[in-house]
Parts: C-alpha cells; structure tokens; sequence
C-alpha cells in the first residue's frame, strides 16, 4: 500500500513529503506505519467507502491520528509533542492533498477529535480503539455548513450519506 501511495505522487511531492519528515525523522517510521494500518483497518471495517466524505471517511481521519500519536508515543514518551506532530502531520497532508473547503474543514475536525480522545484511548488495545471510534462513528453527525463544526466539538461529522 505504501509503494502504491509513493507511485501516485510527483518528484515535487516525494520531495515535500521528504523534506516533512526530516523535521522529526525519529517518527517517520511510526507516522508511516500508523498510515498504513489505519487505511487496511479503514478497508476491513468499511471497504472503500471510507474514501467518501462520509462516516466512514471521518472514522478513518479519527483512527489516523490516534494511531499517528500511539505509535509515535512508543518513541517520545511526551504526550504534548506526540499529538503536536500528529497534528501537523495530519494538516500538512490536507494542504498537500487539497479537498474542498467543507471537505477539509470535516477532516480536520474529524482529526482533532481523534486527537481528543488519544489520552483515554493511548493504553488500549488496537482492537478497543477501533471499536470505541466505531461507537463514536454511529452517532456522527452531518452538517451541510462549516459553521455547524462548531456545534460538534467532540464528535465526528460528515458530509455525505
């Protein structure tokens, strides 16, 4: 699945994407294998549909950061710098990969609430992560309007069935 990912990017990209990690290259690894098992279990939970911007697309923005963090938590015992480089990773990417504007408000919502529960979910099995974040997924709520994001702090939001 990584190669398939590294074939799709340009010379620009694979550059950018680089020189991003040569900012913390401790967790290059970690962010690179969390991205990988967050898009298999994406794909074994709910197909391809997690590519919508649907439920299923704001578990797998959820998951992704959780595990970024988790796995990046086994390298830096500091919380805070964990979910900062979660964060910027996860935003990077929607600049890298622009969507549309409510598009990329959802995913970086969906992102920061997979952030939000890393401290209750940082000790857990994968398997009670997913399930939790699962849970989560079924009450998601959707908006039409970047400005309902706002009544949704710590909740998953879509934007299409």
């Amino acid at each position: 699945m990584f190669f398939k990912v590294l074939k799709s990017i340009d010379a620009k990209q694979l550059f950018g994407l680089l020189r991003f990690f040569l900012k913390k290259p401790g967790f290059a690894i970690p962010t690179i294998s969390a991205t990988i098992k967050c898009m298999k279990i994406s794909e074994r939970e709910f197909g391809k549909s997690h590519h919508l911007h649907n439920k299923a697309n704001a578990f797998r923005h959820a998951l992704w950061n959780l595990l970024i963090a988790k796995r990046c938590l086994k390298w830096n015992k500091n919380e805070k710098t964990v979910l900062e480089w979660a964060e910027e990773t996860t935003t990077w990417h929607e600049h890298f990969s622009p969507n549309k504007p409510l598009a990329k408000t959802m995913d970086l919502h969906n992102n920061a609430v997979g952030r939000k529960f890393f401290p209750q979910l940082k000790d857990a099995s994968e398997e009670k992560s997913v399930e939790f974040l699962k849970e989560k997924t079924e009450s998601a709520k959707k908006i039409i309007s970047p400005e309902e994001i706002n009544n949704f702090e710590n909740q998953l939001v879509y934007i299409e069935d």
